[in-house]
């Protein structure tokens, strides 16, 4: 059994705020220090489950901001780090090498959620996604994804907002732990650590072994991105193949979802321009 886990850090248990996950702003140094040890934590749970699930590979992915955060010494010795960017594929790098599962952990809700810590959906230059029609977040883009390979989300962690995205997105199959209840974007009631680890070991050894199916969009895929700026539009519609769908609003379409996603990395990026 090969299982991939992709890490971000605003789902972690115990983060409600930008400075604990900021590791470019010499500011937040202490925080963001304290809060990668817990993203490593919670990264070593899941790989734990995964192996005593009968895991003959884990593939650990860091994917949040520059996806430097994990700490490779003290990473379960038993899994491989994919860390770094540009990665092609930015959270889900390697998704395509074979899997027979993904766990995301970490993971948050998508822009404009209410009562969810740290809302957002890949950037916040991002005010929303569409993907054929419907409104995903980091989750149904990277869910797409990982189906697109054949590999199903067997379980995703973070707090009660994520937990409801995705049952709403991927249904009663994938298996959500909730590490936190979010009262406001940054504001939350969350499990101690070590329970929050707890959960998540547990919940990944479960979840393994009997995944869902692959969650697959129809083709061909759309993805629409209404940015907060007509500015980031501007930008955005240099993408060869976008089509300018409003004054914020840029959109892609391809036959193969990995090309529109691919494409949907070359909107937000270039919006980043100023």
């Amino acid at each position: 059994m090969r299982v991939y886990i992709s890490v971000d850090m605003e789902g972690v248990a115990g983060v409600v705020h930008e400075d604990q996950t900021n590791p470019i702003d010499p500011r937040c140094a202490g925080e963001y220090g304290r809060f990668r040890r817990l993203m490593t934590a919670e990264a070593n749970a899941a790989v734990e489950g995964a192996l005593s699930a009968g895991a003959t590979r884990v593939v650990v992915n860091d994917s949040h901001w520059e996806m430097r955060n994990l700490l490779a010494e003290d990473l379960d010795p038993r899994a491989e780090l994919v860390s770094g960017s540009t990665k092609p594929r930015s959270m889900l790098e390697g998704i395509d090498a074979g899997f027979d599962a993904a766990c995301f952990i970490g993971y948050h809700a998508q822009a404009g959620t209410p009562h969810a810590i740290l809302d957002h959906t890949y950037t916040d230059r991002i005010f929303q996604v569409r993907l054929n029609g419907a409104a995903v977040g980091e989750l149904g883009l990277n869910a797409a994804l990982a189906g697109r390979f054949g590999v199903p989300v067997a379980l995703v962690s973070g707090d009660q907002a994520l937990a409801a995205e995705c049952g709403a997105l991927l249904g009663t199959g994938t298996r959500a732990v909730v590490v936190k209840h979010a009262v406001a974007r940054h504001g939350a009631r969350s499990l101690a650590p070590a329970e929050a680890c707890r959960l998540i070991r547990d919940g990944v050894t479960a979840a393994v072994q009997k995944p869902p199916a692959p969650w697959t969009v129809s083709s061909p895929a759309t993805i629409e991105v209404e940015f907060c700026s007509t500015h980031h539009a501007d930008m955005a519609e240099l993408v060869p193949g976008s089509v300018r769908a409003g004054g914020r609003t840029v959109r892609v379409t391809h036959a193969d979802y990995a090309e529109a996603f691919r494409a949907f990395r070359a909107l937000y990026n270039l919006a980043s321009v100023p």
